[in-house]
């Protein structure tokens, strides 16, 4: 069934906090499945644990809501066991840049066709307030006794250097942006990453919704707020590599991650490095085990109509045979 986004709605009780960012990246994902006009079918979202985890709940999709920092791992065992399918996996910078980081390194080494969307507040939203990976060193929010003593992590340097293919930086309460990348990002050839910023207006007092719009400093600009946010394509920047125009991978990613480290007065959104000229995972599966890739196992019939399995594995316990 086509999806509508009328239909993607769920009808659960909502437990994020009022004003909470998780509420525009969910409306952003619900746009671009029914802009993409996929079938339900065929969509699939994973989750690990925290805020950003229950968004499987609230979607009307295929969900799986896993262990923490462990979306990337289901995803990719998702993808590859029936590769027609969108996947998806969502979850949070605590989630997917501290326990989930060895996964979220070789998700992007694999160039797995998926998407994974970090929701990006800095803080352990779940579980009261803890600094997370991605909360600048020095930096004190209202949940913390201390400014924090631990450096932070760039989630798009780190997506690059491990091997996504589409780095791409999304702002919560830029719906409409966002709603794009996060089309873009399915629609990409290979492993796609979008750092989605997210304020969370219950422990992170320092990079909240009025200081992403810049009302901080409204005095500087004759009483009207000074976003921080801005466009990396309005500004001219093209992030998609293209040997034979010259912009060679290693160019565009240096070009990226320039910009990826502007923060403060003023922090760019959107895509940041674009390559499609590298194969999928499943391209070179394909190469390899054509047969498997033609029969996945999210396509094989494993039992007979009583239930029965009709799997026969006596050729594979042959070749086992000493």
């Amino acid at each position: 069934m086509a999806l509508k986004l009328a239909d993607l709605k769920t009808e659960v009780h909502n437990d994020w906090c009022p004003g909470c960012g998780d509420f525009g990246i969910l409306s952003a994902v619900q746009m671009a499945l029914a802009d993409m006009n996929l079938n339900r079918e065929d969509s699939v979202i994973v989750s690990g644990i925290g805020c950003s985890a229950k968004l499987v709940h609230y979607t009307n999709v295929t969900g799986i809501h896993t262990l923490h920092g462990r979306p990337l791992p289901f995803a990719t065992g998702v993808k590859l066991s029936n590769p027609h399918l969108n996947v998806v996996a969502v979850g949070g910078d605590g989630d997917g840049m501290s326990i989930g980081a060895g996964h979220f390194v070789n998700a992007g080494r694999r160039n797995v066709d998926m998407l994974y969307i970090i929701h990006d507040n800095g803080v352990y939203g779940l579980t009261k307030g803890q600094a997370s990976p991605t909360l600048k060193l020095g930096v004190k929010t209202k949940s913390l006794v201390f400014p924090n003593i631990t450096s932070n992590i760039n989630p798009l340097i780190l997506a690059m250097a491990s091997g996504y293919t589409f780095v791409a930086r999304g702002y919560s309460f830029n719906v409409q942006h966002l709603k794009k990348l996060i089309r873009m990002g399915i629609e990409h050839r290979g492993a796609a990453f979008i750092d989605a910023l997210q304020p969370c207006p219950t422990y992170n007092d320092i990079n909240s919704k009025e200081w992403y719009n810049g009302e901080d400093r409204a005095e500087e600009n004759q009483g009207k707020a000074l976003p921080r946010v801005y466009n990396l394509e309005s500004e001219g920047y093209d992030g998609t590599v293209n040997t034979e125009a010259g912009r060679d991978s290693e160019s565009v990613i240096l070009d990226a991650m320039r910009k990826s480290v502007e923060w403060g007065d003023r922090i760019p959104i959107g895509v940041f490095y674009r390559n499609e000229e590298i194969p999928t995972y499943e391209e070179r599966m394909l190469e390899r085990m054509p047969e498997y890739m033609q029969n996945p196992p999210g396509k094989q019939k494993i039992s007979d109509a009583k239930k029965k399995p009709v799997a026969d594995i006596t050729p594979f316990m042959d070749e086992l045979s000493v």
